[in-house]
């Protein structure tokens, strides 16, 4: 019968001691979830590549970019949520999103030559074409202020 003496130090299965650090399997982690952002930071530097931008396109480019594009999305969305809300509506459409950016200065600015397809128009009637107001005139406006003396011709 053989005795087995164990050894102080811990068995790692023929692997190497990583000092306490976790090992990842060398699996890739995405460029997107390094950076802390939704938007696919690899595929917008392929576009950046395949596109001839520029000959030469930098690390940071691409996850400038889509932070860059998932701020405005953030903020198209939440306003065109909001308008979905005020129209008692759960889903947003097209135009919710046409009402968002018609109705925020800057958005405006960037997309106003951007056409929203089932978006429609801003519900706008020109002051001219509106009908008179009629105001009832008091006896208070028809009489002329104290201390104010009017001059016959």
């Amino acid at each position: 019968m053989s005795t087995r003496t164990r050894s102080s130090k811990k068995d790692t299965g023929g692997k190497r001691d990583t000092g306490g650090k976790k090992d990842t399997g060398n699996k890739k982690i995405p460029t997107s979830r390094r950076a802390g952002v939704q938007f696919p930071v690899g595929r917008i530097h392929r576009f950046l590549r395949k596109g001839n931008y520029a000959s030469h396109i930098g690390a940071g480019a691409p996850v400038f970019l889509a932070a860059a594009i998932e701020y405005l999305v953030a903020e198209i969305i939440e306003l065109a949520g909001n308008a979905a809300t005020d129209n008692t509506k759960k889903r947003i459409s097209p135009r919710h999103i046409q009402l968002a950016i018609r109705n925020d200065d800057e958005l405006n600015k960037l997309l106003e030559d951007v056409t929203i397809a089932q978006g429609g128009v801003l519900p706008n009637i020109h002051k001219v074409l509106l009908p008179p107001q009629k105001t009832k005139k008091s006896e208070k406006d028809n009489q002329p202020e104290v201390g104010v003396v009017e001059r016959r011709k």
